[in-house]
């Protein structure tokens, strides 16, 4: 199936997504302030700059697109049908350098949490995964 789109368009479109802000980590933000967690955003001293860095817990937070970072099984992550070569290959770059960003910060002691876009994407799914986020921070998983 053909883009509906010209490229120069297309090209356009994609250009105005920002990485900042979005509506799933205004929701996780608002929730940890009404808990009563004090937090630091987008904090460019750590590897991967994760969206949330709790320094009290020593954790640290991305919330992750599922497209953008490749969520194995959702059906968010499925690929454009059009340059899948390259789509392919921005997410297989994404997930790498994910996967490096965790370990640097793991290594360095830092409780990594990672939270899916889809994971609040309705009421139900939110609530279950806002409860969980609560139990991460507070009691980080020894392995």
């Amino acid at each position: 199936m053909n883009d509906i789109y010209s490229n120069k368009k297309r090209s356009e479109i994609m250009a105005k997504i920002s990485g900042k802000e979005t509506k799933p980590e205004k929701i996780i933000r608002s929730y940890l302030f009404q808990k009563g967690f004090r937090y630091r955003k987008n904090d460019i001293r750590y590897p991967g700059k994760p969206d949330i860095v709790l320094p009290k817990y020593n954790a640290v937070i991305f919330i992750n697109g599922c497209f953008w970072h490749g969520h194995k099984g959702c059906n968010k992550s499925k690929l454009p049908t059009t340059r899948i070569e390259f789509w392919k290959n921005k997410i297989e770059g994404n997930i790498a350098r994910d996967i490096k960003n965790y370990r640097l910060l793991k290594e360095a002691g830092w409780n990594v949490i990672i939270v899916w876009e889809c994971e609040i994407k309705n009421k139900q799914k939110q609530e279950n995964r806002l409860k969980k986020l609560d139990i991460e921070i507070q009691f980080p998983c020894p392995f």
